[in-house]
């Protein structure tokens, strides 16, 4: 018998340097230990999975394995399903954004397209203007390509317009990268007096603008705001778009709208990183919209999302200690919370996990500086009684360290 015990340890391998720029995501490490059955966890970006609709999905697939069994299960084109893409075209349309079946590309959600339009657009040093705080994953995917993120003052308004003319004129940014709608982490919306300004902004200076819209079809309080994309008229506004938190996050299906030409480029950084999106579930989205009701799902899922909000917003007040204040979103998933001068979010984790409770602190949020004194709560996923009890544990937490 031949022993290795005595071997010693082989040297480790060299990885592209980009590697160290790209950090674990925190939410993902602390979901693994925040998801425990045991825990109200208020820390991950997730819809409620009891509102999918999973017999209609079911059924989709019942029907596209029956009748178009072969070709479903084959590869396809990079570009996606063309009826699947004219739907998502003629929806584009009706928001405003000026969109054909052939200005469309399906992605593997609209995270892939983050990705893809990194890939295309940026060298290592070009400049990416963020919100200030940003999506942790697109803080992570520049990054990853060696970009410098500079993060632009932001308020309860979104991305402050005087603050992007400046670094524009100063730092020439590749690109600018928004979520205007119900942002993660801050469920904050960029107000409509700034829309058109911004798109103004990066037409002038021909400066790619991606805007991320995950979460606008979740606004359960006030009007629909114009996407960013309905005001371009430059060909400069990438729109991504996904159907994770309107239909079910599994299916992993998103689209790109955008200038022809970054999606001629992305297409093709798409048929060396996938080939496509799953043949199987692009069908199955089809026919799952040709007889579901896309509206009245949408409908029930903002009655029961602007429900849980409404039970956060009613627990923070009634739980939370003086000093402290949280953002009242009108859509989407996340509140973001200032803790009382001198405490550090990071430091309340572990002991709010003992407690059985968990968000996620929002130091990783930010390009920047990271403050220290914001956490990230997520209230889509847990019914109104689970909500008022974690945020009764999670004040006793906070209360504890103030005394």
């Amino acid at each position: 018998m031949i022993s290795f015990s005595h071997e010693p340890a082989p040297k480790p391998l060299r990885l592209a340097r980009r590697v160290g720029r790209m950090p674990p995501s925190a939410v993902r490490e602390i979901l693994k230990v925040a998801e425990q059955a045991d825990v109200l966890s208020f820390a991950g970006g997730l819809p409620a999975p009891e509102l999918f609709p999973t017999e209609a999905i079911a059924a989709a697939y019942s029907e596209v394995l029956a009748n178009e069994g072969r070709a479903a299960l084959q590869y396809s084109t990079t570009e996606g399903f063309a009826p699947l893409r004219e739907w998502i075209a003629a929806r584009m349309v009706g928001k405003g954004i000026r969109a054909t079946t052939d200005d469309v590309l399906i992605t593997n959600g609209s995270q892939q397209g983050i990705d893809l339009v990194a890939r295309v657009l940026l060298d290592p040093g070009d400049v990416v203007a963020v919100e200030d705080p940003s999506y942790l994953a697109a803080l992570q995917n520049f990054g990853g390509c060696e970009a410098e993120v500079v993060p632009v003052h932001s308020d309860a308004g979104g991305m402050d317009v005087d603050a992007l003319a400046e670094l524009v004129k100063a730092r020439k940014p590749k690109l600018i990268y928004i979520v205007p709608d119900f942002q993660n982490p801050t469920g904050t919306t960029l107000a409509l007096e700034r829309r058109a300004r911004i798109v103004e902004i990066a037409e002038t200076h021909r400066i790619p603008l991606l805007e991320d819209g995950p979460y606008s079809e979740l606004r359960f309080r006030g009007d629909h705001l114009p996407p960013l994309a309905s005001y371009d008229r430059g060909g400069v506004v990438i729109h991504l778009g996904t159907f994770s938190k309107t239909l079910a996050p599994g299916l992993r299906i998103g689209w790109m709208t955008g200038p022809k030409e970054i999606l001629r480029a992305a297409t093709i950084a798409k048929q060396a990183a996938d080939l496509h999106t799953g043949t199987l579930a692009q069908r199955a989205a089809a026919a799952l919209l040709r007889h579901f009701d896309f509206d009245a799902n949408l409908a029930m899922l903002r009655g029961h999302y602007g429900e849980r909000c409404g039970a956060m917003m009613a627990a923070l007040d009634k739980h939370m200690p003086e000093g402290m204040s949280w953002t009242r979103p009108d859509g989407g998933m996340f509140t973001w919370m200032a803790l009382p001068k001198g405490l550090v979010a990071d430091d309340l984790f572990a002991e709010a996990l003992r407690e059985k409770v968990a968000f996620v602190p929002g130091t990783s949020f930010f390009a920047g500086e990271p403050r220290l004194e914001y956490l990230r709560l997520n209230y889509s996923n847990r019914s109104a009684e689970f909500i008022d009890e974690g945020m009764r544990r999670l004040g006793g937490v906070i209360r504890a360290h103030l005394a």
